[in-house]
């Protein structure tokens, strides 16, 4: 089956399985994307919800600690 585009007296035949090649590479195209896009991870969902274990804040205030995520933003910040 095939379908004809028109523009003045030309017509070109666009095979039918032609467009449903493009309409599937398009699909999988946005399924690849999103797909890239979706967080990953190894934890299980009642491992990525739990809360991770803070030290407790000091009784006079301040409250700063060196975290890993604090080491880490020191060590991609410095230049």
């Amino acid at each position: 089956m095939s379908h004809s585009l028109s523009s003045g007296d030309d017509r070109i035949a666009v095979p039918a399985s032609r467009r449903r090649f493009f309409a599937g590479a398009a699909a999988v195209g946005a399924v690849a994307t999103v797909a890239a896009v979706l967080p990953r991870s190894n934890e299980s969902p009642a491992e990525a919800q739990a809360s991770p274990v803070l030290p407790p804040a000091p009784d006079k205030g301040g409250g700063y600690s060196l975290s890993e995520h604090v080491k880490h933003y020191y060590k991609t910040a410095s230049i």
